[in-house]
């Protein structure tokens, strides 16, 4: 830290005395200029502290001297007494407290080189302490980077090393990573798609907020009340600079890990089913047969925003990129649709079947279905069934829907079962019991139960697939 007028003022060896400006004691020194002149302005910076022992001043010059020193940015003043001076002019001290300028009385027996080398060492002190701040943060932030901790782990420490919120910002301006969490609320009121490359300061309520574009693709953003300073600055530079090499990293194993699904999944087309599984299990968790394969069509730039998602979706979930479909195969229907509508309006076919040629065909037709119907899901199973019905009569198909249906509709009206919806999902997964029983939330030996007993009442073999596919028909049609 800086070393302050007050901190100077309270080192007794040098004697200083505060005659003025006693409220902007906390300025920082920036360095200490010795000079006789009236008007030193254009041989300032701003931010020092000016010693003087005033030969050129008197009482009636001093007013105009002192603003002066105010325009051009002095941190404060030294004046020397005992030399051209007894005491500081009055009129010095009067307009220095008006105007808010620290003035410090300097004994004749301090020389000025005292008060010099103090600020040198402290100067040089602040400056060693910097050097060490940044080059421990540039090992903390490389250490995570090059860890497990990725660009998200990389964001959280920036965040603590520079006591600020952070927010990472993807091509597209999303918010992709934020530290604390909560700062993700003020990512999203930033609008950085437009950023050209570089830095930018801009006001975010309370905060100053440093917007700097990365390498590559993306920004990031910085925010905190007080501004930056210039270690903290290096210490955003270096985090840049891993966020750009991180990021890229990224990208290329993201590609690779995109050609490596898109190749399993022909091989699962083409049959080779037991090689793609061999390999997929070196990567994932594999989703169990019957295969259940989604077709999702939807716009080259969404169907890219959701294949990111499902990065991030757990359970198991394999997807890959096909002409312009994006194919998932997973247990759980449900969790895929769920990131779809997140991420914008697709129409997304569900097949299952045991080969997976067959599932993802029958999935491509169901997706476009929905796509001509203009419905967001629509299953193959459903639209196989509403395909046969509308080659009949509404009128035959609900009489053909009433009557064979009609002994379970008469069990369900007492209240002692559940055997349409059950025998319904036992269909829909291809009589596979824990599937359907879990679909359906209930214990496969009560699933097993109602749906004997809905063979009993309808007196029929459902062993038999012509009964079965009788039965899937009366279940589709809508009274």
């Amino acid at each position: 830290m800086a070393l302050t007028l007050r901190a100077l003022a309270d080192e007794r060896p040098l004697g200083l005395r505060v005659v003025a400006g006693a409220a902007a004691l906390e300025r920082p020194i920036g360095w200490v200029h010795p000079t006789e002149l009236t008007d030193p302005q254009a041989f300032l910076e701003g931010g020092e502290l000016l010693l003087t022992t005033g030969l050129a001043l008197d009482e009636a010059t001093s007013a105009a001297y002192v603003r002066r020193l105010v325009e051009a940015g002095v941190a404060g003043l030294g004046f020397g007494v005992g030399l051209s001076h007894a005491r500081v002019p009055e009129a010095l001290v009067t307009t220095a407290d008006e105007v808010g300028l620290p003035v410090l009385e300097v004994p004749r027996k301090t020389p000025f080189i005292a008060i010099t080398r103090a600020v040198s060492r402290a100067v040089a002190a602040d400056e060693y302490a910097a050097t060490v701040r940044v080059g421990r943060a540039q090992q903390e932030l490389t250490r995570t980077a090059v860890g497990k901790g990725g660009a998200g782990g990389v964001v959280r420490r920036l965040a603590r090393l520079v006591d600020a919120w952070v927010v990472l910002f993807d091509s597209a301006g999303r918010v992709t990573e934020a530290a604390p969490a909560a700062a993700r609320a003020h990512g999203e009121r930033l609008d950085v798609a437009g950023l050209r490359a570089g830095t930018r300061v801009v006001p975010l309520g309370d905060d100053e907020v440093v917007l700097q574009t990365l390498h590559t693709r993306g920004a990031l953003a910085v925010g905190r009340k007080e501004p930056l300073d210039a270690p903290g600055r290096h210490i955003v530079n270096t985090a840049v600079s891993l966020l750009s090499l991180a990021l890229e990293q990224d990208r290329a194993q993201h590609a690779a890990l995109s050609r490596l699904r898109t190749g399993l999944l022909e091989l699962l087309v083409a049959g080779q089913e037991d090689l793609a599984l061999d390999v997929l299990r070196t990567v994932q968790e594999v989703p169990p047969r019957p295969w259940t394969v989604l077709a999702l069509s939807g716009a080259k730039g969404q169907r890219n925003v959701l294949y990111d998602r499902l990065e991030t979706v757990a359970g198991q979930v394999f997807f890959a990129h096909r002409d312009a479909l994006l194919v998932a195969v997973t247990d759980d229907v449900d969790r895929v649709v769920t990131a779809a509508q997140g991420v914008g309006e697709f129409h997304v076919g569900v097949a299952e079947a045991d080969g997976f040629a067959t599932a993802l065909h029958q999935a491509g037709e169901a997706a476009a279905a929905a796509r001509t119907t203009g419905v967001p899901l629509v299953r193959y199973a459903d639209h196989a069934g509403r395909g046969l019905l509308g080659l009949l009569e509404p009128e035959a198909a609900q009489a053909f829907s009433a009557q064979l249906l009609a002994p379970l509709r008469a069990f369900d009206a007492t209240g002692r079962g559940d055997l349409e919806t059950s025998l319904r999902g036992w269909l829909e997964h291809h009589g596979h019991w824990d599937l359907a029983a879990t679909k359906l939330g209930v214990h496969r030996h009560t699933l097993r139960n109602r749906v004997t007993k809905a063979g009993e009442l309808l007196g029929r073999d459902l062993d038999s697939p012509g009964v079965r596919a009788e039965l899937w028909l009366a279940l589709q049609v809508r009274s």
